[in-house]
């Protein structure tokens, strides 16, 4: 017998294909649901898109029948908008006052519930309207569909024990073969001697070959004046500098490096090699706490406290540079040649972005949906990196495991064009590290 599925305002907010994700079962609408996306159908930003999305699809499927009665889903289920009434209202505990919108919800799903002798689900992405909805005896659920365990989250590295033969073999001959072994394309692989584990090497599986290859060669003075710290940088600057690996996400807590590396491998493949047009950094302008207000100034002026983490790292990379006796061109230098630029996400959608060294940093703070969106504005020739921390997010729409940074490792780690690392070990500062750690 299908369950019946009913859907909460901000499940169809955070993804207009919800309504077709729920396989054979039957979806549900309570009208008040309706009237709360028509409040966001004119906000200029993802959320306001999702709700004159989720609005056409349901104009679209009011053409093939009554909603009121049900219309088939291509999923084989049915969608059916269910109107709220007295009695509903009635079935509601005293507390729960029925001119709030999330209690009329409630209200009819727990009338759902005592009427049809189907299973009846509650879905929300509200914790607290969850917790009501058990409270009144309803199953409630998180949407679950773009959910990404962030425990068993794919690390991108992994450590295999050889023999001494295989690794002299593989610095011998520039590779060696492991049959036997499954791995993810462009895996990161640590080969350790099994007789003595001082003797290691550093290898990425290059699936086109079914080999584990040695990584790039960083030259001695590094990539823009920054050498790799630890076997966790090595693999993300072997990334990062491949231009056969078309996406790149860099997944660590604060102070690993992430946002320098990924900036010093991009002004090193746009700038000096000339192989990009340029380098476009990026962020989604998110405050941690309470936000200052409108700030004031041009766009530059206004953009600049949230881009100042981006200008931190470009000087420091500079000075790292001057500081080995080599001249490089200065920020401003960069962004009037043409060779950088820094921007907020707010703009892309609709640009088609060919041939550039793309960097977003703070991915985790972006639902699936807007990682799509950007993902797809890249054009012929263009790398994208991301980078973030799912442990330190600042938007309220999501969580470790439905961020867009996550959901992106997720499924793209059986691409081959596609390469990811988890950074463990904090470089920033010992007492950074430390605060990671412990706080």
């Amino acid at each position: 017998m299908p369950k019946k599925y009913v859907l909460d305002t901000n499940v169809l907010l955070h993804d207009p294909q919800a309504l077709l994700k729920f396989e054979d079962n039957d979806v549900v609408i309570p009208i008040t649901v309706i009237e709360e996306i028509d409040t966001f159908k004119k906000d200029l930003n993802e959320i306001g898109r999702n709700a004159r999305h989720v609005s056409r699809m349901l104009d679209a499927l009011r053409n093939q029948g009554s909603l009121t009665q049900g219309v088939e889903l291509e999923s084989g289920g049915k969608l059916t908008v269910i109107l709220f009434t007295d009695d509903h209202a009635r079935l509601l505990p005293p507390e729960l006052r029925i001119e709030r919108g999330d209690n009329r919800i409630l209200a009819v799903a727990v009338s759902l519930q005592e009427k049809t002798e189907n299973k009846v689900i509650f879905v929300t992405k509200d914790t607290n309207l969850r917790i009501k909805a058990n409270a009144l005896g309803l199953v409630a659920q998180d949407y679950q569909n773009d959910k990404v365990s962030i425990d068993e989250l794919y690390s991108g590295t992994c450590e295999l024990h050889v023999s001494m033969a295989e690794i002299d073999r593989f610095y011998g001959q520039g590779y060696v073969e492991l049959p036997d072994q499954d791995f993810k394309p462009n895996q990161c692989i640590t080969l350790i001697d099994e007789t003595n584990t001082s003797h290691t090497a550093l290898a990425r599986y290059d699936q086109a070959s079914n080999r584990c290859v040695p990584l790039i060669k960083i030259p001695k003075e590094g990539v823009w004046g920054i050498t790799s710290r630890n076997r966790e940088q090595n693999f993300a600057f072997d990334l990062l500098l491949d231009t056969n690996i078309q996406l790149v996400t860099l997944v660590g807590k604060a102070g690993t490096g992430k946002t320098l590396l990924a900036i010093a491998a991009g002004l090193q493949k746009a700038a000096d090699d000339g192989h990009y047009n340029r380098l476009l950094v990026s962020r989604p302008v998110f405050p941690m706490g309470r936000d200052l207000g409108f700030l004031p100034g041009d766009v530059e002026e206004k953009l600049a406290p949230w881009m100042q983490p981006i200008f931190d790292n470009v000087e420091l990379l500079l000075s790292s540079v001057e500081e080995r006796g080599k001249r490089k061109r200065g920020y401003r230098e960069l962004v009037d040649m043409g060779l950088m630029e820094i921007e907020p996400l707010t703009y892309i959608r609709g640009r088609s972005i060919p041939n550039q060294y793309m960097i977003v940093d703070e991915a985790q703070n972006l639902t699936p949906h807007e990682i799509k969106t950007i993902i797809t504005r890249a054009g012929e020739g263009t790398k994208i990196v991301l980078t973030g921390d799912p442990y330190q997010i600042d938007n309220p729409y999501v969580d470790a495991s439905s961020n867009g940074l996550a959901y992106i490792v997720e499924k793209f780690k059986d691409q081959t064009i596609a390469g990811h690392v988890t950074l463990t070990h904090g470089e920033r500062s010992g007492l950074a590290e430390l605060a990671a750690n412990l706080l």
